[in-house]
């Protein structure tokens, strides 16, 4: 059933990965896991003659990778145009093995390769393909998704869902009761069993604690420090703990915006969920949103998720950041691109008067000055 549902959706990317298909460079999509990745792969499978998807996960698959017997991953790949290995970020060496598949001029074998952690982590993959790949992110459905399926007003009918329950595609299309189970199911096996595997990470109960720390700071700047405090472990731990939870496709990190004004906070950084539904799941809390005080900042994490997800998925080079200074002038999101600078403003309360802060525009040549609301949803689009 949930497959199906999936299918339903028209993901923005699959139109350039198609385009990549007819040349050498091994294409790697990364996504979290349940995120759409191997539905979208049999979208294009289904598509070519003589193609294939290999579960890494899977012992028989991942020994012959693993071996590096080129002689056995030829037989994998004989008679394949396309072979797609998926979840490879399991297999030891992975940018080895797809090196030598890559380098030996008798395998004219078109690869995908999917994972959901970055293969950085180890770096397993970045050296050994440096020129021979090609890379793709994938998100949960975006708003743009979404609308390849339903209208404009499931939109209005429906964004307290989005809010609480958050895009993954499985989870979008659910009755509300099985949206919860399936995402208390999601939020715990699929946020611990990458990072927990990763250099014999061996406390998930720290790792709780952890995320619900960060889950209930969103939009807030977070101290290391006080984190470690909090958990009762050094601050590296917590590094340790966040890097991996950052490559592993849970959260992301906002730093802070300064180049001229003294009073500018310098090395903050605010970190949000790439899934409002696992954040919310990992604090056990979908109350309705007039019942929550946290409304403010899943309107934030939304409305960031959304316009990050447009420029990623447009190959616009964007970088983010947050503004604050020490006396409380803030803006929510800072854009720039190319020496342009936009800066965003969320507020939920379309009613709510907001100004962005004089010395900052000031201070900086800001090409355009956005405030969203549930009023201009479209402006997300």
């Amino acid at each position: 059933m949930y497959s199906n549902l999936i299918k339903m959706y028209t993901r923005t990317i699959l139109k350039s990965i198609e385009e990549w298909l007819q040349s050498k460079e091994i294409i790697i999509l990364y996504g979290a896991r349940q995120v759409g990745k191997t539905t979208l792969l049999e979208k294009i499978v289904s598509k070519i003659d003589n193609s294939i998807i290999y579960n890494c996960e899977l012992p028989h698959v991942a020994e012959i990778l693993e071996n590096k017997n080129m002689n056995q991953i030829k037989l994998l790949l004989e008679n394949y145009s396309l072979v797609v290995f998926d979840e490879a970020q399991v297999i030891k060496n992975i940018g080895q093995v797809l090196k030598l598949i890559y380098d030996d001029k008798s395998i004219s074998t078109k690869l995908i390769v999917t994972g959901s952690s970055s293969f950085k982590l180890a770096n397993k993959i970045i050296e050994p393909l440096t020129g021979r790949n090609i890379t793709f992110k994938l998100f949960p459905l975006s708003l743009k998704e979404i609308q390849s399926k339903h209208n404009w007003l499931w939109f209005k009918e429906n964004l307290e869902q989005l809010l609480i329950y958050g895009s993954y595609p499985e989870i979008v299309d659910l009755k509300t009761s099985h949206k919860r189970l399936k995402l208390m199911q999601l939020a715990s096996d699929y946020l611990y069993q990458d990072v927990l595997s990763y250099q014999n990470l061996r406390n998930p109960n720290l790792l709780r604690k952890l995320l619900k720390a960060l889950a209930l700071q969103v939009g807030s700047q977070v101290s290391y420090n006080e984190l470690a405090n909090l958990l009762k472990v050094n601050v590296k731990t917590i590094e340790k703990y966040i890097d991996l939870l950052e490559k592993s496709f849970v959260i992301y990190a906002l730093p802070s915006f300064s180049k001229n004004i003294r009073s500018e906070i310098k090395k903050s950084k605010k970190f949000f969920f790439y899934d409002l539904g696992i954040r919310n799941a990992i604090l056990n809390n979908f109350s309705n949103l007039e019942n929550r005080n946290d409304i403010g900042m899943l309107w934030e994490n939304f409305c960031i998720n959304e316009i990050i997800k447009n420029d990623v998925y447009a190959f616009i080079n964007s970088e983010f950041y947050f503004w604050r200074t020490y006396d409380g002038a803030e803006i929510d999101l800072i854009k720039t691109n190319q020496g342009k600078i936009v800066a965003y403003e969320f507020k939920w309360n379309a009613n709510k008067r907001y100004r962005f802060p004089k010395s900052f525009l000031e201070t900086y040549k800001v090409e355009k000055t956005i405030k969203i609301s549930p009023n201009n949803l479209e402006a997300l689009l």
